[in-house]
């Protein structure tokens, strides 16, 4: 019998032993894609959600060159009518163009959510680190902070646009002031775990000023975590609008927001939904949109959580 026929691991006479044959690979390899296609495809969510954003910052860039009229434009004459050829969301009881008024609401929702979002994140970013590394001083600005967290936000914020004229700007400075409580707790707490670090010792020990300490060695830890929580106060934050202009707290009727647009089809609600249907179907695909967003992110800056291929 010759050595080629031998079963493995045989010892042929006076020979060595026969290497055995390689397993046949059951699962081919997997090549993990690089860049920025393989990134988003290591993370759907983010693709779908950001796809979704864009989408919404398109129509509301060029809301004026999407076939659109007037929002403020009164027609009398063509009032409830339904949806159609013409009237594609159909008029409501002025007779302005749904199509029109949802499509320009657009803008009014992602001025709120992003200008909540970053002005929320950039204040209770500076009172978080500054309570969590300070000690002397954390216990003054959380009580501060938790009597504003004992009041609900959206109470709190019909509380300040009661002071204040109807506009925009001040939705934004009431949602905002709402929402920096809660930034600067998440903050303070990732802060107390930073400063235990050993880097964070020895730079204390090495006698760095604390100035220095928050901004090489703090700041740049916490930017992950509020980069998420940034997003989850963008779609609060257009909530909000939509629920302070829909009981008449908010944006001026003059405004085609889509809290104003559903506050005005409530009464004809079950004759004509159509009004309140599209304003709030595109509240809810901007809300998606921004949580996915912000559920991908999550996912990819944590790495406990990031799933690797």
């Amino acid at each position: 019998m010759s050595t080629s026929t031998l079963p493995p691991g045989v010892l042929p006479p006076g020979g060595m032993p026969t290497a055995a044959k390689p397993m046949p690979d059951i699962l081919p390899n997997r090549r993990a894609r690089k860049g920025f296609v393989g990134y988003l495809m290591r993370h759907p969510t983010i693709a779908i959600g950001g796809f979704l954003l864009l989408l919404m910052l398109a129509i509301a860039i060029f809301a004026p060159y999407l076939w659109t009229k007037d929002p403020t434009a009164l027609a009398p004459a063509m009032r409830t009518r339904d949806p159609g050829a013409r009237w594609w969301f159909g008029t409501d009881m002025l007779g302005r163009d749904v199509y029109s008024r949802v499509l320009y609401g657009t803008r009014v929702s992602l001025m709120v959510g992003f200008g909540v979002a970053i002005a929320s994140s950039v204040i209770g970013l500076a009172i978080g680190l500054v309570s969590g590394f300070v000690r002397w001083a954390d216990s003054i600005i959380m009580r501060i902070m938790d009597g504003l967290m004992s009041i609900p936000s959206i109470l709190l914020a019909i509380a300040l646009m009661a002071l204040t004229r109807g506009s925009v700007g001040n939705v934004i400075l009431a949602i905002t002031v709402a929402e920096i409580p809660r930034v600067s707790r998440l903050v303070r707490g990732v802060v107390l775990s930073l400063r235990e670090q050993p880097y964070v010792e020895a730079a204390i020990a090495s006698g760095t000023r604390t100035p220095v300490i928050i901004w090489r060695h703090i700041l740049p830890n916490t930017l992950a975590p509020m980069t998420v929580q940034a997003t989850y106060i963008c779609a609060s934050a257009m909530i909000a609008e939509a629920i302070l202009s829909f009981i008449g707290a908010g944006t001026p009727p003059i405004i085609p927001s889509w809290g104003n647009i559903m506050a005005e089809g409530r009464a004809l609600w079950q004759v004509k939904p159509y009004i309140v249907f599209f304003p709030a179907l595109f509240l809810s695909i901007t809300v998606l949109a921004v949580n996915l967003l912000g559920d991908g992110l999550r996912d990819s800056l944590d790495p406990r959580l990031a799933k690797r291929v």
